[in-house]
């Protein structure tokens, strides 16, 4: 890490609301807000954020330039972000706040006993990085808008028993428009996915011509490789083939595998080692899982 980068960890909503110069959270454990109401200031220095709560942010008239998988785009449109607690975000010096927008902050034990608590761990959208932001649609944008400004109306009102489940009501139907719209945007952008594809299979190919010299290549190094988030990869894989990264991996795997037993007599720890498992047994189990017999048996078939 820099030495000129500064970390700032926000522990609490409060901390946050602090820090931006906004009023205390309503709440403790939730807060919604709008970028318009910010203090418009410059980031002085560049930034390392941490945060205990989920985050969600929602940007219009954004002054600056965003990165989208491997492709910039100027966000005049609306683009949407999505922060787990715990997750890092990097601000640049002379980072400026979008000019208008809407800031949502959950901690997670404002739904903890809410069924949506599990249902968020399965959402992707909250492992892509920043420059994986969805990015919507004019009429997209005016749905999700109605629902932050729902969701603005409950929070602003005197807090009485019914405060809570109707936030987590309209928070619920939020991350369901999320999943719709992220859908609709790895369909959309299917060419530049395409192209992920390509690099995914370049990666791995290179990997199988060099017999041993490293691990078999994980779905978080393919990610790191192409400079995205590992999640976002398999999302994005899934939508176009079906598969996950890591189903990719292992099916190239056992194509090369297949090759070198029915070509070679090469046994089959070293097999095992060549296609980088560090044990054998991880190997043959991998096979059998997926070949139905064992990689000896495979070999006898072509005898």
């Amino acid at each position: 890490m820099n030495s000129d980068t500064l970390t700032i960890h926000f522990k609490s909503i409060a901390d946050l609301h602090q820090v931006m110069g906004v009023s205390r959270p309503k709440h403790p454990l939730f807060s919604i807000g709008r970028f318009e109401d910010l203090p418009q200031g410059v980031s002085l220095q560049r930034t390392r954020l941490i945060s205990d709560f989920y985050q969600i942010t929602l940007k219009k008239e954004c002054p600056c330039k965003m990165q989208y998988g491997q492709t910039s785009f100027d966000f005049d449109e609306g683009i949407i972000s999505c922060f787990a607690p715990k997750q890092v975000t990097i601000i640049d010096k002379d980072f400026a706040f979008a000019k208008s927008g809407w800031i949502i902050n959950i901690h997670p034990d404002f739904f903890r006993t809410y069924p949506i608590s599990q249902k968020v761990k399965t959402y992707g959208y909250f492992d892509y990085e920043v420059r994986e932001a969805l990015i919507l649609s004019e009429d997209e944008q005016k749905s999700i808008e109605a629902i932050f400004e729902q969701i603005e109306k409950e929070y602003l009102l005197p807090i009485d028993d019914f405060s809570q489940d109707v936030i987590i009501s309209g928070l619920d139907l939020l991350f369901t428009y999320f999943n719709r719209y992220y859908k609709r945007q790895f369909i959309t952008r299917k060419a530049q996915h395409s192209d992920t594809l390509i690099k995914v299979e370049k990666i791995l190919n290179s990997f199988f011509l060099r017999s041993g010299e490293q691990k078999l290549p994980s779905p978080g190094h393919l990610a790191a490789e192409l400079n995205v988030s590992p999640k976002y990869l398999s999302d994005c894989l899934k939508q176009l083939t079906g598969q996950t990264t890591q189903q990719i991996i292992h099916e190239k795997l056992i194509e090369k595998a297949k090759d070198i037993l029915a070509t070679t007599e090469r046994s089959v720890s070293e097999i095992a080692y060549e296609l980088g498992f560090e044990y054998p047994q991880s190997f043959s189990k991998l096979f059998r899982n997926k070949m139905n017999v064992t990689p000896s048996e495979f070999r006898k078939s072509f005898n």
